[in-house]
């Protein structure tokens, strides 16, 4: 079943259960899935010797006990940092996942998907280890690849075309429609506060049949409006609180 395939609106677990797990640890997507996540939404990025990873800045300071550029580390240098104890001494031992241990995750755990967020500009060569790692995985129906990097989707469809893939928006340029049917992306997910913005844009893109999934979505009256405007999905960094409130319509 596609990873979009189940009713809406969809729960979309930002970075895992941020709110109550360290963000892009196993421990998170772990708390994500017994929350009743439909899916999990991860950033991907690349080590010094091209092993991709799930990670969401560009330096490892905030979320690790190392520091430096994530690019300008290995990913056996990655690997020996703790990605759980600035958050709380409980999660201590976490560390950064590799792509690999991301996909074997989601393998084990039927049903859930995955929202993966390419960040910043990729070449066709570096999008084909995660594309290629995902289809021997068997989860192409259940993956959505993602970035807010034109060029990055651009490849994604060159490398591997029938992986579904999404676009996301921090701002919403005039020749939105055009741009997504051009990039023939099956989602576009923009920033929460597009939606009031342009209240009619979650029926045109649905009038060319492209998904919405916002982001990211924490408050009650956030999930109204975005539920009202007829999303397809929420992310968010609270999936066990947007589970309960969903159940609760």
């Amino acid at each position: 079943m596609s990873a979009l395939g189940a009713a809406a609106p969809l729960v979309v677990a930002h970075r895992g259960n941020s709110s109550v797990a360290p963000e892009n640890t196993l421990a998170a997507l772990e708390s994500a899935w017994r929350a009743g996540a439909d899916l999990v939404e991860v950033d991907l990025q690349l080590t010094a010797d091209g092993v991709a990873v799930v990670i969401h800045d560009d330096e490892v300071d905030r979320t690790t006990t190392g520091t430096g550029r994530v690019d300008a580390l290995t990913a056996t240098e990655l690997d020996a940092l703790d990605a759980g104890s600035w958050f709380s001494a409980h999660f201590a031992g976490q560390r950064v996942p590799t792509a690999q241990d991301l996909l074997t995750f989601v393998v084990a755990r039927p049903g859930l998907g995955l929202l993966a967020e390419l960040k910043g500009s990729w070449a066709a060569g570096d999008v084909r280890r995660v594309t290629a790692a995902v289809e021997d995985a068997g989860l192409a129906g259940r993956v959505v690849v993602q970035s807010f990097d034109v060029g990055t989707v651009e490849a994604l469809g060159d490398v591997a075309p029938s992986l579904p893939r999404g676009l996301l928006l921090e701002t919403l340029p005039a020749d939105l429609l055009e741009l997504c049917a051009g990039l023939d992306v099956s989602a576009c997910n923009p920033a929460g506060p597009l939606l009031r913005q342009e209240p009619g844009l979650v029926g045109a893109l649905h009038g060319r049949g492209v998904r919405v999934l916002p982001w990211t979505l924490n408050e009650p009256a956030h999930w109204a409006a975005a539920a009202g405007a007829g999303v397809d999905g929420m992310i968010t960094d609270r999936p066990d609180r947007l589970r309960g409130w969903l159940a609760a319509r």
